[in-house]
């Protein structure tokens, strides 16, 4: 089974797109690894970080997005006929084992998705809004990915900032969450009310038939910068590591480098487009961090289990 991976934090603008596009074609380009990035964002800069406006605009026409799929799953269609490998993405930028299942900027009505599990609740009679809300938050992305799971080696989630249904979701349906930030003072504050807020979510599933099981991989510092500048993230980083373990943070970091913003032009992840950039360079690194660190937390879990 593959291992799931949300990318997430409470605050825009932190480097998530970034972090998720990159770490996802080290994984398949450099280790051979097979890779799924799932575009949960509404902005779809996952998607157009590794397809242009142009392909998209084909794939949307054709209707192969995630809103295909939340649309079925939301209200089902016996005469669907798409199905989530239809629309999966194969061999993105060209690396063999890198696969995108892009977003959509309209992915779900809000309305309809209450309007549906009002009258789940009315119909249980047993059950309270809540309890069903809950259900449904927890099985939504997880049964869109469950038919590819075992296909991959890891399914990364980019999950837009805020805490909206599909970012829940994308949570509840993975093993580990990657938090990526800036050191700054308000990407700190994103940092802790997602704690807060992935801490409640467990606690609403706590009486469920099967728990949340979902743990921190680790906080990634993203464009930091020397100089001036770099002492004051200095100071900033300090505060996050005197709250969190050591295992807790990412040791790598990715430094300021305009080749990453270049990449984005391109619509290519900056690994690819710009591979010899010192930005890419501390991808790389990360990347090796973080199959170590994966491969250390699920041989713990195995062992408490």
């Amino acid at each position: 089974m593959g291992t799931i991976i949300s990318t997430v934090n409470m605050k825009g603008g932190v480097g998530k797109t970034t972090l998720t596009v990159n770490l996802a074609t080290c994984l398949a380009k450099n280790y051979d690894k097979r890779v799924l990035v799932l575009d949960l964002d509404s902005q779809i800069s996952a998607t157009l970080s590794l397809i242009s406006p142009h392909e998209f605009a084909k794939v949307r026409k054709k209707r192969r997005t995630l809103s295909y799929l939340l649309d079925h799953a939301i209200a089902h269609n016996p005469w669907s006929k798409l199905s989530v490998q239809d629309i999966i993405y194969p061999s993105v930028c060209n690396v063999e084992g890198l696969e995108l299942l892009p977003g959509d900027i309209e992915l779900y009505d809000e309305y309809i998705v209450s309007e549906m599990l009002h009258k789940q609740a009315i119909d249980a009679e047993e059950q309270e809004f809540e309890r069903v809300w809950d259900r449904f938050e927890r099985i939504l992305i997880k049964q869109i990915i469950e038919p590819v799971v075992d296909d991959y080696d890891f399914i990364i989630m980019d999950c837009a900032p805020g805490y909206n249904l599909l970012t829940r979701s994308g949570i509840a349906a993975s093993n580990f969450y990657l938090l990526p930030a800036r050191p700054e003072p308000l990407s700190l504050v994103g940092i802790q009310l997602l704690e807060r807020r992935i801490a409640k979510l467990k606690e609403s599933h706590k009486s469920s038939l099967e728990p949340l099981n979902i743990n921190l991989l680790g906080i990634v510092f993203i464009l930091s910068a020397g100089g001036l500048l770099g002492r004051y993230y200095k100071q900033v980083m300090k505060r996050v590591r005197d709250d969190f373990y050591p295992h807790q943070l990412f040791e790598n970091t990715i430094p300021m480098d305009v080749n990453v913003a270049k990449a984005v032009d391109l619509f290519t992840p900056a690994v690819l487009a710009m591979p010899s950039s010192g930005g890419s360079k501390a991808f790389l690194k990360l990347t090796e961090e973080f199959i170590t660190k994966v491969e250390v937390a699920n041989t713990q879990l195995m062992a408490v289990g």
